[in-house]
């Protein structure tokens, strides 16, 4: 498999899926010529050391938003990998959840929080069975859990009893080797947010040589794990000077504005991994529920920028 992929969605709330804007953004992001979305929107739990994920119901997407959205991307030829991601309300990231290895009285903090999660999980899971989602994500970088193996495991097995399509888990760049049950799902995925750059605005070459690092190392990754396929559930970069030395940041608003580094990054990687057996494909972030309203954007959005232009040049390319 070869995933020519964008995801979608990330920023939504309840009823944006359905407007008019959302079609719009839809529909131009079909334009680009790929043939996948990971269809990604997040439910919360109160605090990193809470154990129980449940919607908000003034802001949590629908059923039926995700219902629709998944009938729209169909309707336009794309694939759906359905995404639901677990956010910590308190701002702590996901992949801090955590709670004591022991019991604590009678309390067992690991077993509640993975009952609540596999319940999320199921949950979402018949929405993607029922829909004709091509693919499932059982997790986005939920780096605190998963040395819980036999609880991944079993939550992955309640899963399988519902959809049953392929599987992917999403961990974060650089700990991809830390996982130890890359046997229980279909794909190996990874946020691949690896610092490229070495200076700002890095030039494509440079940022090519390091990918080709990158490469190397996620061959061996799938060689140990009898040849599984990689998948860059996640990557991208903002169109901010300095952030392919960085790219998961979203947090820096002073960088100035710079496309040519964004492109940078979309290029040398493509490059880089393209013609790579052992690798999937991209599943680029982030398209916005809506299309961007600002000029310039600084954000990880790739509308009107040079890096759209080069999203839809190598999409059109035969894939081997």
């Amino acid at each position: 498999m070869f995933i020519k992929g964008f995801t979608y969605g990330f920023d939504g709330r309840k009823g944006m899926y359905r407007t008019a804007e959302a079609q719009e953004s839809m529909e131009r992001l079909a334009a680009l010529g790929g043939d996948w979305t990971a269809l990604a929107f997040t439910v919360l739990q109160d605090s990193f050391s809470s154990t129980l994920i449940r919607p908000d119901f003034r802001y949590t997407v629908t059923d039926k938003d995700i219902t629709k959205a998944v009938e729209k991307l169909h309707s336009l030829g794309l694939k759906v990998c359905m995404k639901p991601m677990v956010n910590c309300a308190d701002g702590v990231w996901r992949a801090n959840i955590s709670f004591p290895e022991s019991e604590i009285g009678d309390k067992d903090y690991w077993k509640e929080w993975f009952d609540s999660y596999s319940a999320f999980l199921c949950h979402y899971a018949e929405i993607a069975e029922d829909t004709g989602c091509e693919m499932f994500c059982v997790g986005c970088e939920m780096l605190g859990t998963e040395q819980r193996v036999e609880q991944w495991r079993e939550t992955i097995r309640k899963v399988r009893e519902i959809y049953h399509g392929p599987l992917v888990y999403n961990t974060n760049h650089g700990k991809e080797f830390g996982v130890k049950w890359w046997d229980a799902v279909d794909y190996i995925g990874t946020s691949a947010y690896f610092g490229v750059g070495k200076v700002p605005g890095d030039s494509e070459e440079n940022m090519y040589r390091e990918w080709l690092k990158q490469s190397e190392n996620l061959a061996r990754l799938s060689e140990e794990n009898g040849g599984k396929q990689v998948i860059f559930m996640e990557i991208g970069c903002r169109s901010a000077k300095g952030c392919a030395m960085m790219p998961y940041d979203f947090s820096h608003k002073e960088f100035p504005y710079d496309e040519d580094e964004q492109a940078n990054f979309y290029n040398s990687c493509m490059r880089a991994m393209w013609d790579k057996k052992w690798f999937a494909g991209f599943f680029w972030w982030d398209w916005y529920t809506k299309l961007p309203q600002r000029s310039p954007e600084l954000g990880f959005s790739v509308v009107g920028k040079k890096a759209e232009q080069t999203v839809k040049e190598w999409y059109a390319k035969e894939h081997f």
